[in-house]
C-alpha cells in the first residue's frame, strides 16, 4: 500500500493505454466528478491543518495475481476484486489490470478513497461580512485587505452575509486505513478471494507470517538508489531462511529457532539502531552471527542423531535374538488361542476393512520427499564439515615456502563453499518443487499423514487379527462353489450340443 499526494496524476497515469504498454481493464465505482472533488476537499483541509509534509489525498493497494488468472475475462476479474473491496470497506475505488512490459507480472492497481461522501453536504453561511487574505487566512476587518488606495489587494476576498463560505461533502479520513492491522486484513481476505479463483492447488497463496521465524524478502522498485544494498540485504535473508529450513527439518523446535530470531537479530538490529543509527551494512554482519548459532545447534542435532542410531542397531540385534528365542514358546501357546479366536470370529459378521483418509494415502510420497531433505541436509552438513578442516588446515599452514598449498586450500575452500550454497538453495527448492511453500508448511502436513496412516496401520492389523482367517476361509468356499457352477454349466452345455448333434444326424439320414 502507498500514500497518494497527485491523486489527478496517478489515475491519469493507471488509465492511460498511451502511458501503459499492457492496460488490460479499468473499472471506476464513480464517476471522476468524485476524485477531483476529494484531492480538493483533503488539499483544503491540509492547508488548515498547518502541518509540515504533503497532503495524502488518497490511498493505493497493488495486488499481484497469479499468471494463470490471464485465463479470465479481465473486466470480469477486475470487477470482482474492486468490488470486494468496496463491499467491505464501503469507499469508492477506481482500479486498472495490468502487466509488467516482460509479462511475467500480472496485477491490480487499486485506489480507493479514506473519505466517504455525506448524505447531504454540510454548509456554513456568512452571519456577518468575512475576510480572506491572499493566503486564504480569515482576517477580522476589511482593513487588512485593502492597500493604500482602498481597494482590496490582489488574492484577497470578501464573502457578503447570507453567502455559503464552507461547504464539506465530505466526511473525515477513516483511521483504520493508517494502521498496520488494516494492510494485514486485506491481504488475508485478498489471499482468501484469489484462492477461491485458482485452479491448480499449486498456486494456492498464503500470508507471510510476520511473527514465524523467517524473515521478510524486501521488494525493490524501479530506479531505487538503495537496489545495490537491498540486493546484498535479500541475500542475507534467503540464507537465514535456509538455515532455519534446516533447522526444521533437523529436529529443533520452532520455540528455539524463534528464540534465536528475537536475540540475535530483532533485538541486535534495534540495538544497533540506537547506537550507531541507520547502517544497513551492519545487518549482513548480525545475520551471519545468527545463522552461526543456529548452524551450531543443528550440528549437534544431527551428531546427536548418529549417536543414537549407532545405539538402536546395538538395541536391534539384540531384540532379534530375544524374539528368536521366545518365538518357539509363544507359537505353541498361540495355537490353541487362535483357534478359539478364530471360531468365535466366524460366528459374527465381517465388519468392512479399514479405509486411509486421503492425507494416509499422501504419507508414502510425503516420506519420499522427507527422505529426500534428509539426505541432502546431511550431504549439507558432511561438506559443513569438510569446510571447517580445510579452513583449520589453511590456519596451520604457515611459512613463507608453503604459498602454492595456502593457495590450493584457499581454492578448495572457495569451491567447498559455492558447492554448499548451491545445495543450499536446492535443499529449500525441494518442497517448493512439491507444491510448498516452505519446509514448516510440508512438515506440518506429513507430520499429520504420519499420525493418520499410523492410526490406519493399527486398525488394519486388528481387523486383520480379528477377520483375515475367516474371510480367507469365505474367499476360497466361494471360489470353490464358482468352480463348482461352471462345471455345471459347462456339462450342461455339452449335453446340449450332444442333443442337437444327434437331431441333425436324423435329418441328414
Amino acid at each position: 500500500m502507498s500514500k497518494l499526494t497527485n491523486l489527478k496524476g496517478r489515475i491519469n497515469y493507471i488509465s492511460s493505454h498511451i502511458r501503459q504498454e499492457n492496460l488490460y481493464a479499468v473499472y471506476e465505482t464513480t464517476d471522476r466528478k468524485f476524485w477531483r472533488e476529494l484531492a480538493k476537499c483533503n488539499q483544503e483541509d491540509f492547508s488548515k491543518s498547518e502541518t509540515k509534509g504533503k497532503c495524502i489525498e488518497a490511498r493505493e493497494l497493488i495486488i499481484a495475481l497469479p499468471e494463470s488468472f490471464v485465463e479470465y475475462q479481465p473486466d470480469m476479474l477486475l470487477k470482482v476484486f474492486t468490488k470486494h473491496f468496496k463491499q467491505k470497506y464501503g469507499v469508492e475505488c477506481i482500479s486498472a489490470l495490468h502487466h509488467n512490459k516482460r509479462k511475467t507480472n500480472y496485477h491490480i492497481h487499486l485506489l480507493f478513497s479514506e473519505r466517504r461522501l455525506l448524505d447531504e453536504p454540510i454548509e456554513k453561511v456568512a452571519t456577518r461580512n468575512m475576510f480572506y487574505d491572499e493566503n486564504g487566512k480569515h482576517v477580522r476587518t476589511k482593513k487588512e485587505i485593502t492597500g493604500e488606495n482602498g481597494q482590496l489587494r490582489v488574492g484577497c476576498k470578501i464573502i457578503q452575509k447570507g453567502e455559503v463560505y464552507e461547504r464539506k461533502i465530505f466526511g473525515v479520513k477513516d483511521t483504520q486505513f493508517k494502521s498496520e492491522e488494516f494492510l494485514e486484513e486485506v491481504k488475508h481476505s485478498y489471499t482468501e478471494l484469489i484462492n477461491i479463483y485458482v485452479k491448480d492447488s499449486k498456486e494456492q497463496l498464503q500470508v507471510f507470517d510476520k511473527n514465524g521465524a523467517h524473515l521478510p524478502m524486501k521488494k525493490i522498485g524501479k530506479k531505487n538508489p538503495k537496489t545495490e544494498q537491498m540486493v546484498a540485504d535479500n541475500e542475507m535473508r534467503k540464507k537465514w531462511n535456509q538455515t532455519v529450513d534446516r533447522a526444521f527439518l533437523s529436529g529443533i523446535p520452532e520455540k528455539q529457532v524463534l528464540q534465536v530470531k528475537n536475540t540475535e537479530i530483532s533485538r541486535k538490529t534495534k540495538e544497533s539502531f540506537e547506537q550507531f543509527g541507520s547502517q544497513p551494512q551492519l545487518f549482513a554482519t548480525i545475520i551471519l552471527m545468527a545463522i552461526a548459532i543456529l548452524e551450531r545447534m543443528i550440528t549437534k542435532i544431527i551428531n546427536l542423531v548418529y549417536q543414537n542410531l549407532n545405539k538402536e542397531k546395538v538395541q536391534r540385534k539384540k531384540l532379534v535374538v530375544m524374539e528368536q528365542q521366545n518365538l518357539v514358546t509363544q507359537q505353541s501357546d498361540s495355537t490353541v488361542s487362535e483357534r478359539t479366536r478364530v471360531e468365535s470370529a466366524e460366528r459374527m459378521p465381517i465388519p468392512e476393512k479399514p479405509r486411509m483418509t486421503p492425507l494416509a494415502k499422501k504419507y508414502v510420497s510425503l516420506s519420499e520427499i522427507n527422505e529426500k531433505l534428509k539426505t541432502q541436509n546431511t550431504a549439507i552438513f558432511q561438506r559443513e564439515q569438510q569446510l571447517n578442516r580445510v579452513e583449520q588446515e589453511l590456519a596451520g599452514t604457515k611459512g613463507i615456502f608453503k604459498g602454492r598449498q595456502r593457495k590450493e586450500l584457499q581454492e578448495q575452500i572457495d569451491g567447498l563453499k559455492r558447492q554448499i550454497d548451491s545445495m543450499k538453495q536446492y535443499f529449500s527448492s525441494i518442497v517448493r518443487n512439491h507444491g510448498y511453500k516452505n519446509i514448516k508448511e510440508f512438515l506440518t502436513e506429513y507430520s499429520t499423514a504420519k499420525a493418520e496412516y499410523a492410526d490406519y496401520q493399527r486398525a488394519f492389523d486388528d481387523w486383520k487379527k480379528k477377520y483375515a482367517t475367516r474371510r480367507e476361509t469365505d474367499i476360497i468356499s466361494e471360489r470353490q462353489e464358482f468352480y463348482r457352477e461352471q462345471e455345471k454349466e459347462l456339462d450342461n452345455g455339452t449335453q446340449r450340443i450332444d442333443n442337437h448333434s444327434r437331431v441333425r444326424g436324423r435329418r441328414a439320414r
